[in-house]
């Protein structure tokens, strides 16, 4: 019986920059930090058949990899070379469509338990990859790469992506006390709200393809706020933090109306007038968190405030470790 977890993610700058579509022709740069919220991957060779069990929203019972729905379970078992007998159940901190990466911290984790479970050696470096590879190329998801590497790695990175899709990973330098100060003042809240990212994501890589001008622009303005972000917190520059992030916003929005909507509107503007300095919709946007950066001596005013609007906070850390295997026996 193998256990493995990987974390979910907060994406602080540069987001979209990680789709092929982009980075292909600029580059990407991402900023991002893991955080204590994980999606749980068990694994078993059970006795008496060789059926394929896959548990997760849905329960699946086959006689062959083939015959599996789960479009990233499957790519998963025959890259590895699982073809019976075998049980997987899965489960998370936090619902899917929320914005914090679950589908590839689920894939990462499943990678992760299938080589613990075959007693098989793998790099951070190359899971991420093999995962990219199964999430993007094989199962045709519209995602970036900072999803998948964030759960391999944890921390708080950044993430430099080449053209040729290659990812340099490097832990940003933020001193002790910036960090737990960015921990203290950075607060989420949950709107209610769920969405399919691969529809938002999907729209921004044709738009890209074709030249959207707009899109374009919006996507080289993140890549270069990504940078600006990771200065600011790199010079204890906190306050500079929290105003990059909401230039990150705005910049963000101007690629696609499904991004945000009034209501959303609505809360962010009531968090700016309750000492938020700035703030964003995690992941693609359209639903899920709302995160804000507040400096102290604000955050109870703005928690206060949230509350009363009906959003629910989600008090998280931050994680250093990654994937990691919980229980082998």
């Amino acid at each position: 019986m193998i256990v493995a977890r990987a974390p979910l993610r907060l994406p602080l700058g540069g987001g979209g920059t990680d789709l092929p579509s982009y980075y292909r022709r600029n580059g990407g740069f991402i900023l991002a930090a893991a955080v204590d919220k994980y999606v749980y991957v068990s694994a078993n060779r059970p006795a008496g058949d060789d059926l394929i069990r896959l548990k997760y929203s849905r329960s699946e019972e086959v006689a062959t990899v083939a015959e599996l729905r789960h479009d990233l379970a499957r790519p998963a078992f025959e890259a590895l070379g699982v073809e019976d007998n075998i049980e997987v159940g899965s489960m998370a901190d936090v619902p899917a469509g929320t914005g914090m990466g679950s589908s590839s911290a689920y894939l990462i984790a499943l990678l992760t338990a299938l080589h613990a479970l075959q007693r098989r050696q793998i790099s951070t470096h190359e899971l991420a990859e093999l995962s990219c590879h199964l999430e993007i190329d094989i199962a045709g998801h519209a995602a970036g790469k900072q999803d998948t590497y964030v759960a391999a790695f944890g921390g708080l990175l950044a993430l430099e992506i080449k053209p040729d899709g290659t990812v340099d990973v490097q832990k940003v330098a933020v001193s002790v006390t910036t960090l737990e100060e960015l921990r203290n003042g950075l607060v989420l809240f949950f709107t209610g709200m769920t969405r399919v990212a691969d529809l938002i994501l999907r729209d921004q890589q044709v738009r890209t393809d074709r030249d959207d001008q707009e899109v374009v622009d919006s996507l080289d303005g993140v890549r270069e706020l990504g940078y600006r972000i990771r200065a600011a917190l790199e010079t204890d520059d906190l306050d500079a933090f929290g105003g990059l992030m909401n230039d990150h916003w705005q910049q963000k929005k101007r690629r696609s109306g499904a991004i945000s909507n009034p209501q959303v509107d609505e809360w962010y503007e009531l968090g700016l007038h309750n000492g938020a300095l700035g703030g964003k919709l995690i992941g693609a946007g359209g639903g899920g968190f709302l995160l804000f950066y507040c400096p102290a001596g604000q955050r109870h005013r703005l928690r206060h405030a949230m509350t009363r609007a009906g959003l629910r906070e989600m008090p998280f850390d931050f994680d250093t470790y990654g994937a990691k295997v919980l229980v082998s026996l």
